[in-house]
């Protein structure tokens, strides 16, 4: 039950190209998801009405499909978070960002059956469903882009956004100051002005509200010009924090020097395979700087999972200027006296570390009691203290 359990979670998972049968049921989830969209679009139209009942079994269908995959991510929730107990893991999942989208998906299909009265209010959730689609492009770069600019940005942004509401509140209270008298029932109090202030801040101006006092009239104009401006602060952050980012992506600051990378290929037996990134403890001065999945590059985070058939970027870092890190491959023969013994009982010098070793078509994660074979390929990482 536990192998089964394990390959469940194993087809669930996004992300993992090189199992077929994960890779058709993302395909189905996505499809299954962009379904329960048009579905849920179409049933607003009267004109459709006709066809109502297949859209509503059509919706049912998708709906059960939304539950019993939500079933399964608990049922495997203990692979996700496998340093947790299983009722920690489950938790851990349920009340995660994709975990609680996954629940909205289809819980409010069912409240109304229990619920009868809340019907109308449970239906306007259903727009959560879109945000399942974030999880398609959440481990690849482009949506992780995203989301480092805005967390990168968060406080500029916060602060524009208090900006913006204060220039907001001003606005109400100057425009009543300057319009009650003239238009009491369009301007009753200080807070009847927000709705003409946020539509004239943002440029909407839908002239169902509007100055007729020569000052107000002027301040209307005020607010406009500066309206433009300040709405467009948040949209410069976050302009700018792309720009910085992609920039330090292709750019080295500080002094250049050149770094040793090596490419590891992660097969069916490797060690590594179908573990997290943080589950994987790498030797001082090493880093994973890539993943190569099937044709996309992987920015590796802790969460990362590691399947067979990726290719790892592995870079030799310099944490000191006079230090000289290198990666270098050595072939044994069958003369080499490391020939028949273990890791742990060579002579190796401190600064030289054997990285990983290729052994045929495979590659391995040596430990201590690693026996050293004829024709093994040593990929040593040194450094000159």
């Amino acid at each position: 039950m536990q192998n089964v359990r394990k390959r469940i979670f194993d087809i669930i998972q996004i992300g993992n190209r090189s199992d077929i049968i994960s890779r058709i049921f993302d395909h189905f989830i996505v499809t299954v998801i962009f379904l329960n969209l048009a579905v849920t679009l179409m049933l607003t139209f009267d004109e459709l009405s006709e066809i109502r009942g297949l859209l509503e079994a059509i919706e049912l269908v998708t709906i059960i499909v939304f539950t019993v995959e939500y079933i399964l991510r608990i049922w495997t929730a203990k692979f996700l978070y496998p340093s947790k107990n299983y009722a920690a893991a489950v938790l851990a999942f349920i009340f995660s960002f994709y975990g609680l989208i996954d629940l909205f998906t289809f819980l409010p299909y069912y409240l109304p059956v229990f619920f009868p009265a809340g019907a109308v209010a449970f239906r306007m959730f259903r727009v959560i469903r879109i945000f399942r689609l974030f999880k398609i492009n959440a481990q690849y770069d482009a949506f992780n882009v995203i989301i480092e600019v805005i967390n990168d940005k968060k406080n500029q942004l916060i602060s524009s956004m208090v900006l913006i509401l204060i220039f907001l509140l001003a606005s109400s209270l100057c425009m009543y100051s300057f319009e009650h008298e003239a238009q009491p029932e369009a301007f009753r109090n200080a807070f009847s002005g927000m709705w003409w202030a946020v539509s004239a801040l943002l440029t909407v101006g839908y002239g169902d509200i509007y100055p007729i006092t020569f000052w107000g009239q002027f301040f209307a104009i005020v607010i406009a010009f500066l309206g433009v401006g300040i709405v467009a602060i948040p949209t410069g952050i976050i302009s700018a924090g792309f720009i910085e980012k992609y920039t330090a992506i292709k750019t080295y600051r500080g002094t250049e020097k050149d770094l040793s990378f090596v490419i590891s290929e992660v097969d069916e037996e490797h060690p590594w395979a179908k573990k997290k990134v943080a589950e994987i403890v790498f030797p001082p001065g090493l880093l994973l700087a890539m993943i190569i999945r099937h044709g996309d590059t992987v920015t590796p985070k802790g969460s990362t999972m590691l399947y067979p058939g990726d290719k790892l970027v592995i870079g030799a870092k310099n944490y000191k200027e006079d230090k000289d890190i290198s990666l270098k491959e050595i072939t044994v023969d069958e003369n080499n006296t490391w020939v028949g013994r273990r890791i742990k009982e060579l002579d190796i010098p401190k600064d030289n570390l054997i990285l990983m070793i290729k052994r045929g078509p495979k590659t391995l994660v040596p430990v201590g009691n690693t026996i050293i074979k004829k024709n093994d390929g040593l990929i040593i990482f040194s450094y000159d203290i």
